[in-house]
């Protein structure tokens, strides 16, 4: 699924999805890791040179849309998104 930013930004595509309670840990730095796991979270490959994979917390996110591709529309910017590390 593509996902989209609050401005209509693309910010990746959704590579992994975790439910809220998940005992998966994410890789990102402790504190952010444990918030994710808490409300769940999709892991997104990040789009562009420089890009990096972030993770959108449940929270995060707004809302989905079915489809050919599906779009996962975020409540933040691509900026608020936690890197992974």
């Amino acid at each position: 699924m593509t996902v989209v930013d609050r401005d209509g930004a693309e910010a990746g595509t959704v590579t992994a999805v975790q439910m809220p309670g998940t005992d998966v840990r994410p890789d990102a730095v402790a504190g952010v890791a444990e918030e994710l796991m808490g409300v769940g979270y999709a892991r997104i490959d990040g789009t562009g040179w420089l890009s990096n994979d972030t993770y959108a917390g449940g929270d995060q996110i707004r809302d989905t849309v079915e489809g050919e591709p599906g779009v996962v529309n975020l409540r933040v910017t691509r900026d608020a998104l936690h890197r992974a590390s």
